[in-house]
């Protein structure tokens, strides 16, 4: 028995959960698609849904590389990439945190701190240190790849919902000040992202959606 390929297999399994693992953001539906999800889902839901956490995590690989060039920072674009792609993992067993929820947020760092030990601890030794330390970084936000990937982070959701009418936010309640204290931070990764998500929030408040 190859003993590594089976710990990278378990781990790969694990991750599957990551397509059940539902977050406050709603997807931008399109009936153009024809049957295809309705057949699954019902139409309600296939037009009315949120984004699953491996869904988030594709859209942000899409995002770095179509958005790399906007970045304040030279950056490693693959680290960018693989940061993105591992920064949710840990919610298969921490669960999706919703980012103005007072009491789940004190909870989270020792949450996730858990799922990391897990989750990673699955894979070979050598990628778990590299993983882990992807996962690290981007919690600390506190180099070039980890600034503009955060950025990405914060304004994914928020470009969906903005484009969606302001959904979640109407349905949460979100006031403008604590959605742009939130996301102002995407102006650490990328000035020229700032000032696209500020105007669509101004424009949000203005229409109501806040």
């Amino acid at each position: 028995m190859n003993e590594r390929l089976e710990k990278e297999l378990s781990f790969l399994l694990e991750c599957d959960r990551m397509k059940s693992i539902y977050r406050q953001t709603y997807i931008l539906a399109d009936e153009s698609r024809g049957m295809s999800m309705r057949e699954f889902e019902g139409e309600e839901q296939s037009y009315h849904r949120r984004e699953n956490d491996a869904e988030h995590s594709f859209h942000l690989v899409l995002f770095a590389m179509v958005l790399a060039e906007h970045s304040n920072e030279e950056i490693d674009l693959l680290k960018v990439i693989k940061m993105v792609t591992v920064h949710d993992i840990v919610e298969i067993d921490a669960g999706d945190t919703y980012c103005y929820d007072k009491e789940g947020c004190k909870t989270k760092a020792d949450r996730e701190k858990k799922a990391a030990d897990r989750l990673f601890g699955l894979l070979p030794e050598d990628m778990c240190r590299e993983f882990r330390s992807l996962w690290e970084e981007f919690e600390r936000n506190d180099t070039p790849e980890s600034r503009f990937a955060n950025a990405l982070d914060r304004m994914q959701p928020m470009l969906l919902n903005y484009t969606k009418g302001g959904i979640s936010w109407k349905e949460h309640g979100a006031a403008y000040e604590m959605v742009r204290e939130r996301n102002c931070v995407i102006e650490k990764g990328s000035e020229a992202l700032w000032e696209k998500m500020s105007a669509c929030l101004e424009d949000a408040r203005s229409r109501g959606m806040l």
